[in-house]
């Protein structure tokens, strides 16, 4: 099963290639996503990977704290967004 895991606090200049060979050392990484701003297209700095159950346990202890480019890298395991609620019209 593939978890994925939240990366944060990402230098703007982070690639998707630089993210996935930062976790390749802890097992396949099949998917590595940075997100932009929607309306600038710019680097928001976080991103999501995802890799096998048990390699992204270990892969998250082990990136977690580490510095790349500066900063101090955040990782943990991604949790679903609530669902906004669904405004109704009265009317």
């Amino acid at each position: 099963m593939v978890k994925s895991i939240y990366v944060g606090n990402l230098p703007f200049s982070a690639t998707e290639e630089e993210v996935r060979q930062l976790f390749a050392p802890y097992g396949a990484v099949h998917t590595v996503k940075l997100i932009n701003d929607r309306e600038t297209g710019r680097p928001r700095g976080f991103g999501f990977v995802g890799m096998d159950a048990e390699d992204a346990e270990v892969a998250i202890a082990k990136v977690n704290g580490i510095e790349m480019g500066g900063r101090t890298l955040r990782v943990n395991e991604a949790r679903e967004r609530p669902m906004p609620h669904s405004r109704r019209v009265h009317g």
